[in-house]
């Protein structure tokens, strides 16, 4: 029986009604492992290819067959607004089915929580956090909800991968599934998969079933990408000096992605834009004055690596507007607005009678339906080749080819800038991201060796917490059997314990039974405790009745704060109740919400290297990102930097650019600094990271490859590249531990050593005396 007969007789009917001729190759590997297997399914597939219907249909079936007694799946999502968008479009389906559908978290009304508690059937949607908060508050209620549950989905399983959220999502279904006694196959849905037996790894683990990740064949993607350099002032890279700037319309390059065939060898012309009107003012940032002139008339998005420069962007595209007396016709959307504002943004972005665009950070990079979207614009790189295939794929729906236009955005280079402040990073970066996609087809894999100790706090105090008290050996039993935990040991888990009972967080009661402590419940007695990811001390900001979102430090009464694309004047901080009282203004301030760097991988610093020093085209650039590449490679030429990631800056100034991802540069500048300054006589350091190291040094060329070979083969603990009396907090948790803890698991788990050394090696083996000495 093929897949389309065994689909329940509802679903079938929605197929007639929608009009589908044949079913996807999607549809069909989906249904395939369902229907005819046990196992668990990881579903790869681009964005907008129907993974969600894909992977529902069959569970929908098997759920109509066979009505469960209890919540037959659990669909587990990143956002809550994914929670929102999904839920309209699987009710529409399940209820023809007559199985209710039900989304649960902290938007989701009490009295409709309370309907789906008197009696739960169906498919429960939720988020990781509302999932813990379910498995604390109802711990008595597991059985009667999810004693038959079948399946657990998860949905856009890439981006729960790297980092605890996702190992706390495993710990969430495992913990569940022992409570509630049931063994749920699981479906992951993702379009940016790298590592494909990898995450399979990851969805299958604790479990006894495999997890299948049937090849899914798509037809060939083409592109329509470009990317441009702006400096944000004066001449640009492609005119000469004091040359005016002329903004330009240009027709973006098709580039086809499908695997082996050659990108065209054109970078396409460029055609000046006719109509004053279309322009943006005179002295606007030629970057933003490009976003300004090619969204017109178009409904787009302008993706953003930080709130900051959403806000600083979104400010100033506004301010254009006004300047040339046009509708506002920009909106803004991150994760530091109201509920409200985010919502609207999302909600007019679907009315297709709207040619409005949103500038956004990640909150819009995943699979939320914002309707028809024609272009999508990038500032500077994402850090990830995941992101920007999540970002691309945000467009090209309904039959149209996914486009993006890359807006690279400096400053000037100054004359008196030594080498590494003149290499145009972030161009080099974005041209990687793309190449290794579409050159390799490569995606980063997920990180699943770290040793997760924040997490397992967290889920010591939640154990507790919802199970009451615990022999401390019964409460290893349950935290450390979670596969999260497999590589942490018992003495470790002993060392955490008797840390919880030191600082009260939890304690021992008279039968030695250990339950949660007078101030681990004020920890545990917060919303805030069900989330691993870390947040900052957040400010509400009202103007009268409307609340805007949340700041991080708020200005003192009568300053400025920008929010919500807007600048408002700041009347009151109410410093008890973590509330700003705004009234808005005209003008330009900096936004702040706190720090979030982005990890990027060794493969995309190697590939950054080859773009540098390489001589490949990339039919993509335009004009001026065309010049500035050119620029950068003849400086990279003259200094040597195809061969030498060492190069004297003059006298004792050195610069080293050894193209390692984030935690193995990281590694790198301690090793250093701790294993060779002395040696070699280094001092000065100064980080860029994980682009470039500068500092001075007594050795020259040889006598430093020559040391850190020397240091790199002797056996040494990774602990030793931890600062005497450091204590490196990384993840949310780490201030309650214990610092040998916290110290362990930022040796181990988090910086690079192995990639560190393994670069070492290649490096002692092609400058071993190879090369004069400087």
């Amino acid at each position: 029986m093929n897949v389309f007969d065994r689909y329940a007789p509802f679903i079938q009917d929605v197929i007639y009604q929608n009009r589908w001729h044949a079913l996807r190759a999607v549809q069909v590997a989906a249904g395939d492992v369902l229907f005819n297997t046990d196992a668990h399914l990881l579903l790869c597939a681009s964005t907008a290819s129907g993974k969600t219907e894909a992977a529902f249909f069959p569970i929908l079936t098997l759920l109509a067959e066979e009505p469960p007694d209890s919540v037959g799946a659990l669909y587990i999502a990143p956002l809550k607004a994914l929670i929102n968008d999904q839920f309209e479009r699987l009710t529409t389906v399940a209820e023809a089915g007559g199985i209710p559908v039900w989304a649960w978290h902290g938007d989701v009304s009490h009295s409709r929580k309370q309907k789906l508690l008197k009696r739960p059937r169906g498919v429960l949607q939720i988020t990781p956090e509302s999932l813990e908060a379910l498995l604390i508050r109802k711990h008595g209620d597991l059985v009667r909800l999810f004693g038959d549950l079948r399946f657990v989905v998860i949905d856009e399983i890439h981006s729960l991968m790297r980092g605890d959220r996702g190992a706390q999502t495993l710990c969430l279904i495992e913990r569940l599934s022992r409570l509630a006694g049931v063994n749920p196959r699981r479906v992951g849905l993702s379009a940016t998969i790298g590592d494909v037996q990898k995450a399979a790894e990851f969805l299958a683990g604790g479990t006894n079933r495999p997890a299948l990740a049937p090849k899914v064949a798509e037809q060939p993607i083409r592109w329509r990408l470009s990317m441009e350099h702006f400096f944000k002032a004066g001449a640009q890279a492609s005119e000469a000096p004091n040359a005016k700037t002329r903004f330009a319309g240009l027709p973006v390059p098709d580039c086809p992605l499908e695997r082996g065939a050659p990108a065209p060898d054109t970078t396409g012309a460029l055609a000046p834009l006719d109509e004053k009107s279309d322009r943006a003012p005179e002295d606007a940032d030629p970057g933003l004055a490009y976003i300004f002139e090619h969204t017109r008339g178009r409904k787009c998005l302008v993706f953003s690596n930080s709130r900051e420069e959403a806000e600083a962007v979104t400010s100033s595209l506004r301010a254009y507007c006004r300047k040339r007396d046009e509708p506002e016709r920009f909106l803004i959307h991150h994760g530091n607005l109201s509920t409200s504002i985010r919502v609207s943004a999302e909600a007019d972005m679907r009315d297709e009678s709207l040619n409005l665009t949103t500038v956004t950070t990640a909150t819009l990079e995943l699979g939320i339906d914002i309707g028809r979207l024609e272009r999508a614009f990038q500032i500077d790189a994402p850090y990830t080749v995941s992101a920007f295939l999540q970002r691309m794929g945000r467009t090209g729906r309904r039959g149209s080819p996914p486009e993006m236009w890359f807006v690279m955005r400096e400053d000037v280079p100054e004359a008196r800038d030594m080498l590494p402040a003149t290499i145009p990073w972030r161009l080099l970066q974005g041209i990687a991201v793309v190449d290794l996609y579409a050159a390799d087809r490569w995606v980063e894999p997920a990180d699943t060796e770290r040793l997760p100790y924040s997490l397992l706090y967290h889920q010591t105090m939640s154990t507790l917490l919802s199970s009451g008290d615990m022999s401390p050996s019964e409460l290893a039993r349950r935290v450390l059997t979670l596969s999260p935990f497999r590589h942490v040991s018992q003495a470790d888990y002993k060392v955490l314990l008797k840390h919880l009972l030191a600082i009260e967080h939890i304690e021992r009661t008279e039968s030695g039974s250990l339950i949660v402590g007078l101030k681990g419940e004020r920890i545990t007695g917060t919303y805030k405790f069900y989330a691993v990811f870390k947040e900052n001390e957040e400010y509400a900001v009202r103007s009268s009745a409307e609340e805007l979102g949340t700041i991080v430090r708020p200005p003192p009464v009568g300053e400025k704060v920008a929010i919500a694309g807007r600048v408002w004047h700041v009347d009151e901080v109410d410093l008890k109740r973590r509330i700003v009282y705004v009234t808005l203004v005209e003008g330009r301030v900096p936004a702040f919400f706190g720090l979030c760097p982005g990890d990027i991988h060794t493969k995309v610093l190697e590939r950054m290297h080859d773009v540098l020093t390489g001589e490949k085209r990339y039919p993509y650039l335009m004009k001026n990102a065309l010049a500035r590449l050119n620029a950068a490679r003849g400086a990279a030429m003259r200094a040597g930097l195809a061969h030498r990631p060492l190069v004297n800056l003059g006298g004792r100034t050195w610069c080293l650019m050894p193209w390692l991802g984030t935690y193995a540069f990281l590694a790198l500048e301690r090793f250093l600094k701790i294993k060779c300054a002395d040696r070699l006589g280094l001092e000065g350091f100064e980080a860029s990271r994980p682009y470039f190291l500068q500092f001075r040094m007594d050795a020259g060329f040889d006598t430093f490859f020559e040391v850190l070979a020397e240091e790199a083969a002797r056996p040494f603990d990774p602990l030793e590249l931890v600062y005497p009396d450091e204590i490196p907090v990384f993840e949310k948790y780490d201030e309650f531990l214990p610092a040998e803890l916290v110290r362990k698991g930022f040796a181990h788990g988090v910086l690079g050593i192995d990639e560190m050394k393994a670069r070492i090696a290649g490096w002692s083996q092609a400058f071993s005396r190879t090369l004069p000495s400087s």
